[in-house]
């Protein structure tokens, strides 16, 4: 428990008068529910800022990934690589089509899957590779797209993280086959839950449309020819995310001061290194992240939290290694890199408010920090 009265959480939305008048609008229209103006609007608008030929609206992040796995039809007997340091919702949409997720090491220059991983763990019951943009930074697509074209692999961008990022210049939402998004409460962009999947593969995005809506013919109301889903979208929250989208060249840069603010500001700390970026990549702000203590260093990360809790910061450590979880325990697997990562990755507050007077006391705390474990 914090010592202090002024805590620093360590994510907070940017909501404005704009949020609150498109979702009144949207109340007040009746239109509550799965259809309105504003999904289809959200849908468009957000094709067209990914560079994308579709947008598919769901109800979060992880059933926009369940939705992709189950309309290219992977199914019990198949397997799927993900990278071994994501989120927990990865591996889950995996086993929510009976497959089975590969987990494969990450890249210590990016923390995204390692493409000559990938390459190893491809056999003959392999049907996708799910690639993580952790902690906004893309992976690394060109090398991943030419692998799953050779391979006949659907390629799937799990960009949760990493709205308004780009590689060469083309943002994510059209780097991949398909490419999902999360619009959780800490996200770039939110509506407290919402996600979507981008794709031009049009055949891809009508089984997904059929399948969110429980499986229902578009031209014959309540006839159901296969199995679906209620993975729709609420046109509230689709109200909510245009707003978002109107004031998110704001946000975006208003996280990127943040971000850059805190890199600048604790360059000095030796005990602390910055999130890497490969060059051509434009890193998406969604969170701060840092590796505290030396390569193999279990416990100075830890402590570095604790101090921070007691000084009102509140921190996050990066993700458990999925082969360590016990839905998708593997003893077998081999990621040292991610292993490493886990351990001493920490998140720092980011949001759009945290203005100039309060980093500056969040870095100050950090620094109190960072001194016990001298």
């Amino acid at each position: 428990m914090s010592t202090v009265d002024d805590r620093y959480p360590v994510a907070r939305p940017s909501l404005s008068d704009l949020e609150e008048r498109y979702v009144v609008d949207a109340l007040r229209s009746g239109w509550v529910s799965s259809q309105g103006r504003y999904l289809t609007d959200f849908e468009d608008r957000f094709a067209r800022r990914c560079g994308a030929g579709t947008t598919v609206a769901t109800a979060n992040g992880t059933v926009a990934l369940h939705l992709v796995l189950a309309a290219a039809g992977i199914g019990p007997g198949d397997e799927v690589i993900v990278p071994a340091l994501t989120y927990v919702a990865t591996a889950n949409a995996v086993a929510y089509c009976g497959a089975r997720a590969v987990c494969v090491d990450v890249l210590p220059q990016s923390w995204c899957v390692d493409p000559a991983a990938v390459r190893a763990a491809i056999g003959p019951r392999t049907r996708a590779v799910v690639a993580v943009d952790l902690y906004g930074h893309p992976a690394d697509y060109p090398a991943l797209r030419e692998l799953c074209h050779r391979h006949g692999l659907l390629l799937v961008a799990d960009a949760a993280e990493s709205f308004g990022a780009t590689v060469d210049g083309r943002p994510t939402g059209a780097l991949a086959d398909a490419t999902t998004f999360s619009f959780f409460g800490n996200k770039v962009i939110t509506s407290g839950e919402g996600g979507c999947v981008t794709t031009s593969d049009a055949a891809l995005a009508e089984r997904m449309r059929l399948l969110r809506n429980q499986g229902m013919d578009p031209h014959r109301r309540y006839y159901f020819p296969v199995l679906g889903f209620n993975y729709r979208m609420t046109n509230l929250a689709a109200a909510l995310l245009c707003a978002q989208l109107d004031r998110a060249d704001e946000i975006i840069a208003r996280r990127d001061a943040v971000v850059a603010g805190y890199e600048t500001q604790l360059a000095d700390e030796p005990a602390l290194s910055a999130q890497p970026v490969v060059p051509g990549v434009r890193r998406a702000p969604w969170m701060a992240a840092f590796l505290v203590g030396p390569e193999g260093d279990d416990a100075s990360r830890d402590t570095v939290a604790r101090t921070l809790d007691r000084l009102g910061v509140e921190t996050r450590p990066f993700f458990v290694p999925i082969p360590e979880l016990p839905a998708h325990r593997d003893p077998t697997a081999h990621c040292p890199v991610t292993v490493d990562l886990s351990r001493r990755g920490l998140n720092l507050p980011t949001y759009p408010d945290l203005t100039g007077p309060g980093l500056k006391t969040v870095v100050e705390r950090v620094r109190a920090a960072l001194a016990t474990l001298a």
